[in-house]
């Protein structure tokens, strides 16, 4: 068994385990949090060095050749994947530190942050698709019970929303697999794309293929059933939504990327139609909502709706430049949207409020925050030279070569728009005079302070690198893109140059 390749997986869930273990030791807990996903970010990369080397990386469990067991896969995306979610982990772990209190903390925080990281991992990482479809259950879990920590009403009500759409999305998953399994007999992701590939005028695949991008459409807060992602990313303790608000989403948008390149790659045509409008109404829906907000959450989580039909548009022109495009955008939006939702959380902590109304003030306060806030969200924005800036280009670029014309026009008013409501932001939050004269902010301990800063720093250095040495992502997007477009690769790594299955 390759290690590189199950270490990503067995470190969170180790993690969790030993933090279970220390339910009664807080302290432990919230460093052996920082170290399993520091251990989380380590292992990925070294995985992501490997793959690099050595091509796609394939684990049988248990020794059960495929399509008998149940196969781990490590091609360039999912562990490109992998190491973004590490890093995300660190960042999100840190921040926890200062702001997660002894009574979220007391109903199991750090535990659950260890097995959502394990769900996300295990969903880049199988090759199976029922096994997929556990680690989304393994998500669904995991983040329902962080949503709903602390018990409050706007919680809970976020969290009915959040967990009916999830579970309508797992339904229709699951019979799609149930389906397939019933055509085919197998679900290894290689050999049904092996013999889907033959079975190319079915009708069925037709309505499989439909069944997949509703349900993961669903889970990537797609148009049109996005809302419940706005109606409850806004509600939990904000290092929650910011861990929501960088992975989950981007793993259905990984899943459709999956499906659509391996699994039904011949899809007739009219599926990328839908998905190109859906990326446009997705785009469109998520910055008209945004742009009607006054909570500083509820504008960033519209935003992320928005940003999602970027990622798709890639996706639907199904060009290697809109392929390489659309990773470019996944990875960039991660970091960023990760960074925009901790600053949100530090401007609560210094102010006591989201509400634009009540904010103000902080950049004579706390200029170095007002910088802070700025790299981010001119990159979410897509200003130059940021990371926003070329993954918006690319995906653009790829529109206007391909012809899709309506849609393009429709990303580029996007881009402004989302310019505009990062701009509302910094005029109510940071410009304008604190609504009230000589008020009191909320005491903050300079430690805490600090804690709180480290990883909204790391972050915006990341965008900043991806933005003026852009080279390094661009060549791992381009070598993912590469991998995507040729399933062939994918399927003989998996089954062997035989197609018979690797033991």
């Amino acid at each position: 068994m390759n290690p590189a390749v199950t270490l990503p997986l067995l470190i969170p869930l180790l993690a969790g385990t030993l933090s279970l273990m220390a339910w009664r030791l807080p302290r432990l807990q919230r460093w052996l949090a920082v170290a399993g996903t520091g251990g989380l970010l380590l292992a990925g990369s070294w995985l992501l060095h490997r793959v690099w080397q050595d091509g796609i990386l394939v684990v049988q469990v248990g020794a059960w050749p495929a399509p008998f067991g149940i196969s781990l896969v490590a091609d360039l995306l999912g562990t490109l994947m992998v190491v973004i979610t590490g890093l995300i982990g660190v960042a999100v772990a840190l921040f926890s530190l200062a702001t997660t209190g002894r009574g979220h903390q007391a109903f199991g925080y750090f535990p659950l942050l260890h097995l959502l990281l394990a769900g996300v991992v295990g969903a880049f990482l199988t090759g199976d698709l029922f096994n997929l479809y556990v680690w989304f259950e393994v998500m669904l879990v995991a983040s329902f019970a962080l949503l709903i920590l602390g018990g409050e009403k706007a919680q809970m009500e976020g969290a009915i929303k959040y967990v009916t759409l999830n579970l309508l999305s797992s339904v229709i998953f699951l019979v799609a697999v149930g389906l397939l399994y019933g055509m085919l007999g197998t679900l290894n992701m290689a050999d049904v794309a092996r013999r889907l590939a033959l079975l190319q005028g079915d009708g069925m695949i037709e309505v499989l293929a439909m069944m997949f991008m509703v349900a993961f459409g669903i889970k990537a807060a797609a148009f049109p059933l996005f809302f419940w992602l706005p109606a409850s990313y806004h509600t939990p303790p904000v290092a929650v939504s910011a861990l929501f608000a960088g992975l989950l989403t981007k793993v259905g948008v990984y899943a459709l990327f999956r499906m659509f390149t391996l699994i039904f790659p011949h899809s007739p045509g009219y599926t990328h139609q839908i998905l190109l409008w859906g990326a446009g109404l997705t785009m469109l829906s998520g910055v008209l909502g945004a742009a009607a907000q006054f909570e500083f959450r509820r504008i960033l989580s519209f935003h992320i709706v928005s940003q999602i039909g970027y990622m798709l548009l890639g996706l639907a022109l199904f060009t290697p430049l809109a392929v390489l495009g659309g990773l470019f955008y996944i990875v960039h939006h991660i970091i960023v949207k990760t960074n925009l939702f901790l600053i949100s959380g530090i401007v609560h902590r210094l102010r006591g409020s989201y509400r634009l109304e009540c904010l103000g003030g902080l950049y004579r306060q706390r200029p170095w925050l007002s910088v802070l806030f700025l790299v981010p969200a001119l990159s979410l924005a897509g200003m130059p030279p940021l990371s926003g800036f070329f993954a918006k280009f690319i995906v653009i670029r790829a529109g206007l070569e391909a012809g899709a014309y309506g849609v393009t026009a429709i990303a580029l008013l996007v881009g402004l728009l989302t310019l505009f409501s990062m701009v509302k932001i910094w005029a109510e939050v940071f410009w304008k005079a604190s609504p009230q004269a000589g008020d009191t902010p909320p005491a903050v301990e300079r430690g805490e302070l600090w804690l709180m800063m480290a990883p909204v720093v790391g972050l915006a250095l990341c965008t900043l690198f991806i933005g003026l040495y852009a080279g390094p992502l661009y060549g791992l997007a381009e070598a993912s893109a590469e991998q995507l477009l040729d399933p062939e690769r994918y399927i003989r790594a998996v089954l062997g140059p035989e197609g018979r299955g690797t033991p």
